[in-house]
């Protein structure tokens, strides 16, 4: 039996009637209270959510917070050594108990009521109570975490989806950069006026990048397609991806995406909500900045800056970009039906200073403008979607393929909830 509400079920169903193959999705999908709590029940709390580095998380006592839709989170670096994630609520009255963003904890206390639990989440004082409390109910309520590769990951459901095929591809190929070892050099939140159906839409094509993005195409190919890629831009292609090869053997890496265009994700007939790639860069650039030369120390197990981009992507909120000196991650989170909170962050190798190995200048552009430019574009898909003149427009085989992917992806998981 579903779990959503009867009203919520009933209008995610209308909605899901409107969809077309190859077409992008109906208002409804994004604005309409009910399929927004419809989302926040099927994709946001029993998907696993991208929530912090694991850099942030350094020590025993270390902690984060987040909030998914209503329920705010905490993850704690534990006494021996692993994480804890709990609902970021006490047990007594339900009052938040971390209130920062991130901080080190020997206890954790409730500013209310003084309830006190450590850092396993159980509770350990509750003053003012009688001695004969049952206290076997009120330790924190636990939330599935996992640490993979310098990510953490939280789960809201009972019972979380599988992590191990995640892990298994992302594992590997992110071992060089050594995530886990960085440090974080800046962040940048912004709040995105568009659902965050858009935000995806937006970054699963290229499609718009020749004319809305011109520092990331001096540096990547994928923003030509099999209908315009010309045979001069095939060929450097495929030397840089051959120069590649020979040179990145030794240092057991390769390019896994070969081809013109985006690398294809999500992949609905297999359930691929993750994925992981490595792709050459434009000749002349080792770094994603906006000379293409290398602005901070190299990272982890890198011992040239030649080493492409690797792009790691998990389903609903996170993409990474990292260049063989520095990692760029983006966060998503919802923020009510018409709105997203998207956090950029910039990791560099753990040892690198500011001022003498980076600069902030030269370090942040790239992205900074590239996540600026997208972010303006779905505000004004939003506004557009909104629109009672908005009818569901067809999307290019060609171009917008993983736009199409990700609807289906999307569409599939919604229907057998609400069809349950």
């Amino acid at each position: 039996m579903s779990r959503l509400a009867a009203a919520d079920r009933i209008a995610a169903a209308v909605a899901l009637d409107g969809c077309r193959p190859l077409r992008s999705l109906p208002g409804a999908f994004y604005g309409d209270p009910a399929v927004h709590r419809a989302d926040v029940e099927v994709f946001w709390r029993r998907g696993w959510v991208f929530a912090a580095h694991s850099c942030e998380l350094a020590v025993p006592g270390d902690y984060v917070t987040l909030s998914v839709d209503t329920d705010p989170v905490v993850i704690v670096r534990g006494d021996d050594g692993g994480l804890r994630a709990f609902h970021n609520v006490c047990t007594h009255r339900g009052t938040v108990l971390c209130r920062e963003e991130q901080g080190r904890v020997g206890r954790i206390v409730c500013p209310y009521h003084q309830w006190t639990f450590d850092r396993s989440g159980a509770l350990v004082s509750c003053r003012g109570m009688p001695a004969e409390l049952d206290r076997s109910d009120l330790d924190l309520a636990a939330v599935h975490v996992e640490e993979i590769a310098g990510l953490v990951y939280v789960c809201l459901a009972a019972e979380p989806p599988d992590f191990g095929r995640a892990r298994a591809l992302i594992e590997p190929m992110a071992r060089p950069q050594r995530m886990e070892r960085a440090r974080v050099a800046a962040v940048r939140d912004y709040s995105i006026a568009a659902n965050w159906k858009l935000v995806w839409d937006n970054n699963r094509e290229c499609y718009h990048c020749n004319v809305n993005h011109p520092q990331y195409i001096q540096a990547n190919f994928d923003h030509y397609n099999a209908d315009d890629a010309t045979p001069r831009i095939r060929e450097a292609m495929a030397a840089a991806t051959a120069r590649s090869e020979a040179k990145w053997a030794a240092l057991g890496l390769a390019a896994t995406h070969r081809e013109t265009g985006m690398a294809c994700f999500p992949d609905p007939d297999h359930d691929r909500w993750f994925s992981a790639n490595r792709t050459v860069l434009v000749d002349g650039w080792v770094t994603e900045s906006l000379d293409g030369r290398q602005v901070a120390p190299l990272m982890g197990a890198y011992p040239d800056p030649d080493v492409g981009t690797l792009r790691l992507r998990t389903l609903p909120n996170f993409w990474c970009h990292a260049s063989c000196d520095h990692a760029v991650t983006t966060r998503l989170l919802p923020d009510g039906p018409t709105g997203t909170r998207a956090r950029v962050t910039w990791l560099v190798a753990a040892d690198a200073v500011e001022g003498r190995d980076y600069s902030l200048e030269q370090l942040l552009p790239f992205w900074q403008f590239t996540s600026e430019q997208d972010w303006d574009l779905c505000s004004a898909a939003q506004r557009g979607v909104r629109s009672s003149g908005y009818r569901p427009g067809p999307l290019s085989p060609q171009k917008e393929y993983n736009v199409e992917a990700f609807r289906r992806w999307y569409v599939e998981r919604l229907a057998a909830e609400v069809r349950s």
